[in-house]
């Protein structure tokens, strides 16, 4: 009998992750007492960002935890050393700026796959969705800016 030897390939796996998740309707629903209400702290996937990102860097060892804040997700990914890089790279996290929300300010995050596209939550369809990274471009300028990229070492 031969015994296979198996490298797992996490780069490979992570961005495939990544891919595969556009159109997932896993990450809409996080359930929290609030007041001690039972309430859906992403409105049916309206705020599911953060979860969204989370849930694939923690499950790959990117991160400590999974969190529902991009302003608490920015925490972690700095504290679990990713590193502040200029242009994106493959599978790195982008952060992009606060738009104002009838509950407020959000940032919104996500993943930069090539070639100019993005995946992050759609906050139309609530799920992850593929779109441009800029979220197109009026007058040659961003229509959504980013602020922060982030990639990790352990990442091509």
């Amino acid at each position: 009998m031969i015994k296979n030897k198996i490298q797992f390939l996490l780069y490979d796996t992570y961005l495939t992750f990544i891919k595969k998740s556009a159109g997932s309707k896993m990450f809409q629903t996080i359930w929290a007492k609030v007041n001690g209400k039972k309430t859906d702290i992403t409105k049916n996937g309206e705020l599911s960002c953060a979860i969204f990102v989370s849930t694939i860097l923690h499950a790959f060892g990117l991160i400590k935890e999974m969190h529902t804040t991009v302003n608490g997700l920015t925490k972690d990914i700095i504290d679990s050393k990713w590193q502040k890089i200029s242009k994106p790279k493959i599978g790195s996290v982008l952060i992009w700026e606060e738009i104002k929300f009838n509950d407020g300010p959000h940032k919104h995050i996500g993943f930069y796959v090539g070639n100019g596209i993005a995946i992050s939550n759609s906050l139309k369809t609530k799920v992850p969705a593929k779109h441009r990274w800029t979220y197109g471009k009026t007058n040659g300028k961003p229509n959504r800016k980013v602020i922060a990229i982030y990639h990790h070492p352990k990442l091509k």
